[in-house]
């Protein structure tokens, strides 16, 4: 599949996910095979204002082409963010009708738009407007069960120039709480002649298959399911393209990447910020491969704030070799 002439390795693509899918984040994803990744969400108000977070965020990870996700509810700064993101160097736009947290749509943006679709076609048009990048769009079924009205918003967006439509299969009033409605997402497949993607309770090669049957759709889309395991989105596009994926990490190398991460994560944010936003991945890939610890022995791997200590406790921890609690 392409988006505007960016031609797409393959259908498996990283969500955008605020706090998580920062450059090293992404850049690993990329290794390991993913068809796209795309920004954590950028306020466009915060960006157009100079904010240092949301100007970091732009910063593009690898070679893949490079989405920058919008959130916000004023034509005039997501204008402003898009000519902003533009000129850093992105290659695709995607604006957010998806956010269901509070914060978000308190502020009328995010899901919020999905009960305003005049509104939100206005930021479209205006991002549109605003630089020849393509545009695309990640959106949820609707705000509640009585509005779900994406086939509609996605039949508008499509109309104002959108190139690609990304469908959570919830309601922003779901949150994360039941399953994905993957069935659902085949109404904006119908409405459309864009690619469409799913997204939402995607974890493995099998759960992609049944929800690209269900949706009708020509990707999917991971989030939560990538936490801890950044290799598992590069496995399923393989795995959906008929290819052998790449192994998973283990033992040393599996000690080495998430050494990496971490290293990654001081140069980001640097050390005071980074030990912090860097413990959430930490705990992931403990989960993500079954590892369980003490509960001593836990807290001082992911509350040590002096780098070196944590980089050795990695190498003992994830190889077996802690033995007794901290």
């Amino acid at each position: 599949m392409s988006i505007g002439s960016h031609q797409i390795r393959n259908n498996a693509f990283l969500a955008p996910m605020a706090g998580i899918t920062d450059r090293p984040f992404r850049q690993l994803a990329e290794r390991f095979g993913a068809g796209l990744v795309v920004s954590e969400m950028i306020a466009s108000a915060a960006l157009g204002t100079g904010n240092h977070d949301m100007v970091r965020k732009l910063g593009k990870a690898g070679s893949l082409p490079h989405v920058v996700q919008l959130a916000g509810c004023e034509g005039e700064w997501m204008r402003r963010g898009a000519e902003i993101a533009h000129d850093a160097g992105a290659d695709i736009i995607d604006i957010n009708f998806g956010c269901p947290s509070k914060r978000v749509t308190n502020g009328y943006a995010g899901s919020a738009l999905m009960r305003v679709p005049d509104q939100a076609m206005a930021l479209i048009e205006a991002v549109v407007a605003a630089t020849p990048l393509p545009v695309t769009v990640k959106m949820r079924l609707g705000w509640d069960d009585d509005s779900l009205n994406a086939a509609d918003m996605a039949r508008r967006a499509v109309d104002a120039g959108v190139q690609m439509i990304t469908v959570h299969g919830r309601t922003r009033q779901q949150f994360y709480k039941g399953a994905a409605r993957w069935e659902l997402v085949r109404a904006v497949v119908e409405a459309v002649n864009v690619p469409v993607v799913v997204n939402g309770d995607i974890t493995s090669t099998e759960k992609a298959r049944e929800a690209l049957s269900m949706s009708g759709a020509a990707a999917v889309m991971l989030g939560r399911g990538a936490q801890g395991q950044p290799w598992v989105v590069g496995q399923i596009g393989a795995e959906l393209a008929g290819r052998a994926p790449e192994a998973v990490p283990d033992g040393v190398e599996l000690i080495a990447l998430i050494q990496e991460h971490y290293e990654e994560m001081m140069l980001e944010y640097g050390i005071r910020v980074g030990v912090r936003a860097a413990r959430k991945h930490l705990d992931w890939y403990l989960d993500a491969l079954g590892i369980v610890l003490e509960k001593p022995v836990r807290t001082a791997l992911l509350n040590n704030e002096e780098p070196a200590q944590v980089l050795a406790m990695i190498g003992e921890v994830y190889s077996g070799e802690w033995k007794t609690a901290a």
